[in-house]
């Protein structure tokens, strides 16, 4: 009789498996890269960076796309983060300027897109690398070395970019309405053209939360505006608009959210999931059948004005807490 063939342990719920290459290659062999000449941006580029007083080390293309870039060595005094990501961390700096100055080396570059301004005395902004230059301007460097990239959209793909320390949901938001400010007095171009730049819409709407308040629990109800919020196909200096009107309603929202939360507490119930918890249960959304028409952003929010309003907290017991779980109401 045949051995049955033991199965394979299966895998935890978590882990993932990791994704195969795919069959068939892409992109371009190492002798590609410089094997053809670069079109006239490249070479005017290339011209800008000698006048600016950096040095082109090397014009090639990227392996995978194809697009051509330069490596260059800039002026460190002409290069600055963009104006619309995240603040940098204090600690992070700090290790980078620990690790650089002990092996005397900087390896990895930076990032860099040049925009002349009249406004602004930086040539070049980069949306991946605020962290190293920070380090290096530190430390006394003259120089950094950057991949420029010709095309200034990259200056706005800062999340897809930005990849040397991981975003929370506070710093994704900031990040996203800095932005949404800035290419607001760029051109006509309608929200959901960036769709790319912005990741989602509910990051636009929770920015204008932060900005206005910025201890916001954003993660409690980050669940729900990804559920109902979309990019709007109208002009961005229309869209501002509607976007703050939203964040108004959702900011009127966590005030009811906050009164109940605080309610439950004079009960004696205490929990890191409280806001969670309220948010969860005045969420139309969580039960509603699948085959039912889609919620928008305005109905969604009116339903759970409704209901914020209506919650009873001496209907709630421990018990009903413990079976819950969710964002940490202080976890950003």
């Amino acid at each position: 009789m045949a051995e049955k063939k033991s199965k394979k342990p299966p895998l935890p719920k978590k882990a993932r498996r990791r994704r195969k290459p795919v069959g068939a290659s892409t992109g371009l062999a190492p002798v590609e890269l410089q094997a053809a000449a670069p079109p006239g941006v490249v070479a005017q580029l290339h011209q800008e960076i000698e006048e600016d007083g950096g040095k082109v080390l090397s014009i090639y293309r990227e392996p995978y796309g194809g697009h051509w870039v330069a490596l260059a060595a800039l002026p460190i005094e002409l290069v600055e983060p963009t104006p619309y990501q995240r603040n940098i961390s204090d600690t992070h700096v700090r290790k980078l300027e620990g690790v650089i100055g002990k092996i005397g080396r900087f390896l990895d570059p930076i990032i860099a897109v040049r925009i002349a301004k009249p406004d602004h005395a930086a040539k070049y902004w980069t949306p991946n690398g605020n962290h190293r230059l920070s380090a290096m301007r530190t430390l006394g460097a003259k120089s950094i070395i950057a991949i420029v990239v010709p095309e200034v959209a990259a200056a706005y793909q800062i999340l897809a970019l930005n990849t040397e320390k991981a975003h929370n949901l506070r710093e994704k938001a900031l990040e996203v309405i800095r932005m949404y400010r800035e290419l607001v007095q760029l051109n006509g171009a309608t929200e959901d053209m960036y769709a790319l730049e912005f990741e989602e819409p509910s990051l636009i709407t929770l920015g204008l939360c932060y900005d206005e308040r910025p201890r916001f629990s954003g993660g409690a109800y980050h669940p729900v505006l990804k559920r109902v919020d979309e990019f709007l196909q109208k002009p961005l200096h229309a869209t501002l608009d509607i976007r703050q009107q939203r964040a108004k309603t959702v900011l009127a929202l966590d005030d009811l959210i906050v009164k109940q939360v605080e309610a439950l507490k004079a009960k004696g119930l205490t929990s890191p999931y409280l806001k969670s918890f309220v948010v969860a249960r005045v969420n139309p959304i969580r039960f509603r059948a699948k085959e039912a028409p889609a919620l928008s952003f305005d109905d969604a929010l009116d339903r759970m004005m409704q209901a914020a309003q209506k919650f009873n907290p001496d209907k709630i017991k421990m018990d009903d807490l413990a079976k819950s779980s969710g964002v940490a109401d202080d976890s950003e």
